[in-house]
C-alpha cells in the first residue's frame, strides 16, 4: 500500500551519530588516527591558548574541520560552516552533536595565526606520519623528492615597479593595465597582493605566473609524503629543499633519492653523496652528473619508475586539496595549508593501505 506523507516532524531523534555513520565508512579510520594525533597535541595546544578568559572554540574541532575541507574539496571556510550545519556525517568527524550549533566562519580567521600556522600543522603532519611508520608503512631508504609550482592568489595587475606609487592607476577597483614593450622581473617588480609571490614558469613555452614552490619528500614503498617545505619560486629552490629535506631523515644509513633531470646537476648530487644518499636521478642527454656507478644497478631503474608516484600527490593536492591556486597569501600560511593538505593525503593513503592489507 501507498505509504501517506507526515507534515510533523518529530520532536525527539533516538538514534545517534554515532549510529547514523556506517561502521565501514572511511573516515572512521581517519577519524581515529586524528583523534589519536590530537591527543599527542594537548599540550601544544594548552601552551597556544591563555588559561583565563572566555572558553574558545576547541582547537580539535577547527582542525578537523580543515581536514574535511580538504577531503571534500570545498571552496570556502564560510561553505563549510554551512554544510557543517545540515550535514550529519561533517558534525560527527568534528565532534559536534545534533543540537550543538556551529561557529561563524570568521574563527577560522582569527585562529589562523595561532592555530592553522607551520608550527602547530608540522606537528600534526608529524604525528601522522610516525602513525605510519609504526604500522610499517614507510621505507627509511627509498626515497623520491619533486616539486610543484602553486599559484599565489594574486593577480598579474597587481605586480608592478616596487617604487610605483599607483598614481597613474584608471578609474575604478579594476583599472585597465597595459603591460606592452614592458620587462617585468623579480628585481624590479613585486605583487602588491602577495609581496611573497614571486614571478615564475616552470619550463620553456610555459606561461609565467605568480607563484611559490611547494616541495615533498616521498618515501618509495609505499608513496606517502614524510616531509614538506615551502619555498619562493626560483631556479634553485627545488634543489636546495630537497638537500635540506634529505638532510633531515632520520638515521645514519644510505639512502637513495630518486628525482626528475632538473635535479641532474654536479652540486646536487655532490650535496647527496655528503648526507649519505645516492642520487638516482633521471640523466639529461648532455652533460649528465650520473654515471655508470648508479646506473648499473637495478634499484636505479626502480627509482625512476617508482619516482613518477610523486606526481599523484600533486594531482591530488590540486584537484582535490584545494591548492589549484592558494587560498591564503603570505609564505607562512601557505606553508601551513600545503602541509594540512599533504597531511590529508597521507591520511586517506594510510586507510587505504590499511583496508586492504
Amino acid at each position: 500500500m501507498r505509504g501517506s506523507q507526515k507534515r510533523q516532524d518529530s520532536l525527539f531523534s533516538y538514534i545517534s551519530l554515532e549510529q547514523r555513520v556506517p561502521s565501514n565508512h572511511p573516515l572512521r579510520a581517519i577519524r581515529k588516527m586524528v583523534d589519536r594525533a590530537l591527543e599527542q597535541m594537548h599540550d601544544t595546544f594548552a601552551d597556544l591558548y591563555s588559561h583565563t578568559g572566555r572558553p574558545s572554540i576547541p582547537p580539535e574541532y577547527l582542525l578537523r574541520a580543515s581536514l574535511l575541507q580538504v577531503f571534500y574539496t570545498i571552496r570556502s571556510e564560510r561553505l563549510l560552516m554551512e554544510q557543517l550545519d545540515y550535514n550529519l556525517l561533517y558534525r560527527w568527524f568534528v565532534g559536534l552533536s545534533m543540537d550543538d550549533s556551529v561557529w561563524d566562519h570568521s574563527v577560522f580567521s582569527k585562529n589562523r595565526d595561532r592555530l592553522l600556522n607551520t608550527g602547530t600543522v608540522a606537528v600534526f603532519f608529524s604525528s601522522i606520519r610516525d602513525q605510519a611508520k609504526q604500522k610499517g608503512l614507510i621505507s627509511d631508504e627509498h626515497f623520491t623528492v619533486d616539486g610543484t609550482l602553486l599559484e599565489a592568489w594574486a593577480s598579474m595587475k597587481s605586480f608592478r615597479p616596487r617604487d610605483d606609487d599607483n598614481s597613474n592607476d584608471g578609474p575604478g577597483r579594476n583599472p585597465i593595465v597595459d603591460f606592452t614593450d614592458q620587462k617585468r622581473t623579480n628585481d624590479t617588480h613585486a605583487s602588491t597582493t602577495d609581496p611573497g609571490a614571486r614571478l615564475y614558469k616552470k619550463g620553456q613555452g610555459q606561461q609565467a605566473k605568480l607563484c611559490y614552490m611547494g616541495h615533498a619528500l616521498m618515501e618509495n614503498r609505499n608513496g606517502l609524503v614524510i616531509d614538506t617545505r615551502v619555498t619562493a619560486a626560483n631556479g634553485t629552490a627545488e634543489r636546495e629543499a630537497a638537500v635540506d629535506m634529505i638532510k633531515d631523515v632520520p638515521g645514519n644509513h644510505r639512502i637513495t633519492v630518486g628525482a626528475d633531470k632538473g635535479y641532474d646537476t654536479a652540486d646536487f648530487v655532490t650535496q647527496c653523496r655528503w648526507w649519505n644518499a645516492t642520487a638516482h636521478v633521471a640523466r639529461k642527454r648532455r652533460g649528465s652528473d650520473i654515471d655508470g656507478r648508479t646506473t648499473r644497478h637495478e634499484g636505479y631503474r626502480i627509482s625512476l619508475k617508482v619516482r613518477k608516484r610523486v606526481e599523484e600527490v600533486f594531482g591530488w593536492l590540486k584537484t582535490i586539496g584545494c591548492l589549484g591556486k592558494l587560498p591564503h597569501r603570505g609564505r607562512e600560511r601557505v606553508d601551513a595549508v600545503f602541509t594540512l593538505a599533504t597531511t590529508a593525503y597521507n591520511l586517506i593513503r594510510i586507510r587505504n593501505l590499511t583496508a586492504t592489507s
